[in-house]
């Protein structure tokens, strides 16, 4: 059985590899997201509630945008490296 998923592999369409890869890049920064949301609610709230007061918001977003810019880098990293590694292969089936 695995043999035949190899040879569906195999013949993928290599933008639908790509599509599939950075999906589930996406989700993985969702999760990303999801734990940091988590990790700055709780940095930043004296007293837990929904509510946030000014100074908890200030520090809530200063916590959020930071950890975006450190994501943002990553996730431009790893969309630079499916490009090369896409042309590499090229050259080889050439």
């Amino acid at each position: 059985h695995s043999a035949h998923m190899n040879h569906i592999g195999a013949t993928t369409d290599p933008q639908l590899q790509q599509f599939i890869e950075i999906e589930s890049q996406k989700q993985r920064f969702q999760q990303l997201v999801h734990q940091m949301t988590e990790v700055c609610w709780e940095k930043c709230m004296d007293k837990p509630g929904p509510k946030l007061d000014s100074r908890a918001e200030v520090c809530f977003v200063n916590c959020v945008e930071r950890f975006i810019d450190t994501s943002q880098f990553i996730l431009n990293r790893l969309e630079q490296t499916p490009r090369t590694r896409g042309s590499f292969s090229e050259t080889i089936t050439d």
